[in-house]
């Protein structure tokens, strides 16, 4: 593969765009002048990069998608606002990101290593971490928050300010509106709890002591037969030792704008989480 950056004749670089070696724009793509794109980065064609945009080295995208676009946001004044995408991620087509809002964080990020399926949208001043995988027509509301390694399935929704601790699986069409616990398995309108990630729990190489450990900690968080206040307490005492439970109560404890997403009344078992 050549290491020259080429541009099609029918795409369109503003003057003043930063492009890296070996970066490919295809036909009819439209790149703005403060955009800067990465060694490698490939834009297939038809792709509109916006504003302060910036991908990362090896990211490749697909037609129709827009990055960088103003946010969907009523509290946006025009201020300058940017986008930051990681490396080596994949961006099929008609997907959308937006940069921040200038009256808020002011900046949208994500991570290295993604899939990005078709249609999907991550709006303003969302936070998205590494090795995270959006299905089709998955969409992430304003400021939500998402851990390495989530899997979000087709058709799912992630409210505003919503956070999605790392390893999290939300199934398809989950409607998303309370904040899902690291390995957390998100399913149904409005999203319960159905267990824990296990299969990407063990693609991240935990051990079967630990998976054992996580799995008793999940049970006794959310027993149906006391408050979370309660159960909190009893996990803290019963796994003084244990860093993944320790990092699962962090997260609860950090909750501010969202709720909790909790197993539907009365199910505070795991049954279900060996389906992915």
């Amino acid at each position: 593969m050549t290491r020259e950056t080429s541009i099609h004749p029918t795409a369109i670089v503003e003057k003043g765009a930063q492009l890296g070696i070996g970066v490919r724009i295809g036909p009819f793509c439209h790149v703005s002048g403060e955009a800067v794109l990465e060694d490698g980065v490939e834009l297939l064609g038809h792709v509109t990069v916006m504003g302060a945009t910036t991908l990362g080295s090896g990211t490749q995208v697909y037609p129709g998608a827009v990055l960088g676009a103003p946010p969907q946001n009523f509290k946006h004044k025009g201020g300058p606002t940017v986008l930051t995408v990681g490396s080596n991620n994949v961006i099929r087509e008609g997907v959308t990101f937006h940069r921040g809002t200038d009256t808020s964080r002011g900046k949208t990020t994500v991570g290295n290593n993604g899939l990005f399926m078709a249609y999907c949208h991550v709006a303003h001043d969302c936070d998205v971490g590494n090795n995270v995988t959006m299905a089709n027509y998955s969409g992430l509301g304003g400021h939500a928050e998402i851990g390495d390694f989530v899997i979000i399935s087709g058709y799912a929704a992630v409210h505003q300010f919503v956070r999605i601790g790392h390893h999290a699986f939300l199934a398809g069409f989950a409607a998303v509106v309370g904040d899902v616990i690291p390995y957390g398995m998100a399913v149904g309108d409005r999203a319960k709890l159905r267990g824990l990630n296990v299969i990407g729990m063990k693609r991240a190489g935990m051990s079967r002591a630990e998976l054992t450990e996580i799995r008793s900690a999940y049970r006794m968080l959310f027993a149906p037969d006391q408050p979370l206040s309660a159960n909190i307490q009893r996990v803290e005492r019963e796994f003084p030792q244990s860093a993944l439970v320790a990092e699962m109560l962090r997260f609860i404890g950090d909750r501010q704008r969202r709720h909790l997403t909790v197993p539907p009344l009365g199910a505070g078992d795991d049954a279900d989480d060996d389906t992915e």
